[in-house]
């Protein structure tokens, strides 16, 4: 037994487990003694184990030994689809924001808005206050700047055509010209910054979030007040974990997209 077990535990449960962990990359093939070994069980057990895992579906063997079969995907596939998106990517902002120490956002178009659809909050002095729902116009926050750089002219067009529904007044309005400019910056780098152009003392740093097919679908940055963070710091310090951030649910997003969905059997007669 496990010293850290307690009555309810189940052993074997643990060691099936921990057999399919194993499984690294870089092995796809193993024999019996090596995932013995890699499990830190006896030959008898890990045996008994690699055929009840084979006999579900889970594991294959052939000459060159076992290997896992897709089917383990489903272990996985599971826990996504039983969540929505915004439950998966509250993990990676509260990892983003214990490593940056500032408020980060998830955010999505809407007209020529933004509005928040997930957040992490650093208990912080703010001049404009930020829950799930929240919007603000898109052009004068990092978040819109990346959203809008996503689309193509017309959609453009079409979205800077509608009026604002957040109720602010932001400080900055840049002409056309200077915001297309803005855009083409944006699509250049990658990513987009933002300094107390919506309301005094807000500054941010936003990256995309795509799905599986390369296509902008919602955007994430951190917040910071201007008072305490430079842009600087913004850019050396927090942009490179708010890269990786965005390429973590990006990768969650395309796996919800292609979760496994349920079917219903046709209805006899």
């Amino acid at each position: 037994m496990r010293r850290d077990a307690g009555p309810d535990f189940i052993e074997a449960l643990a060691r099936g487990l921990d057999v399919l962990r194993c499984f690294q990359p870089g092995r796809r093939y193993m024999t019996l003694s090596e995932v013995a070994a890699e499990a830190q069980l006896a030959r008898p057990t890990a045996r008994r184990i690699l055929i009840t895992l084979q006999t579900l579906g889970y594991v294959r063997s052939d000459e060159a030994g076992f290997s896992l079969t897709p089917r383990v995907l489903e272990l996985g596939m599971t826990y996504i689809g039983s969540q929505n998106i915004w439950e998966l990517a509250e993990p990676h902002l509260r990892t983003l924001v214990d490593r940056t120490r500032e408020s980060c956002s998830l955010a999505q178009l809407d007209g020529s808005d933004i509005v928040y659809v997930s957040r992490v909050a650093m208990p912080k002095l703010v001049t404009l206050s930020v829950t799930v729902g929240t919007r603000f116009p898109a052009v004068q926050t990092s978040l819109g700047k990346v959203l809008l750089a996503a689309l193509d002219g017309p959609a453009l067009d079409r979205v800077l055509a509608q009026p604002s529904r957040s109720g602010i007044t932001p400080r900055h309005h840049p002409q056309r010209d200077e915001l297309d400019e803005m855009l083409r910056d944006v699509r250049a780098k990658g990513w987009a910054v933002t300094d107390e152009e919506l309301a005094l003392g807000i500054r941010s740093i936003a990256a995309p979030i795509r799905n599986g097919q390369g296509r902008t679908v919602a955007a994430v940055n951190v917040n910071a007040h201007a008072a305490e963070t430079s842009v600087d710091r913004l850019v050396e310090h927090h942009l490179p974990l708010l890269l990786r951030t965005a390429g973590d649910i990006s990768a969650d997003w395309a796996a919800w997209e292609n979760r496994p969905l349920a079917t219903l059997a046709p209805r006899a007669g």
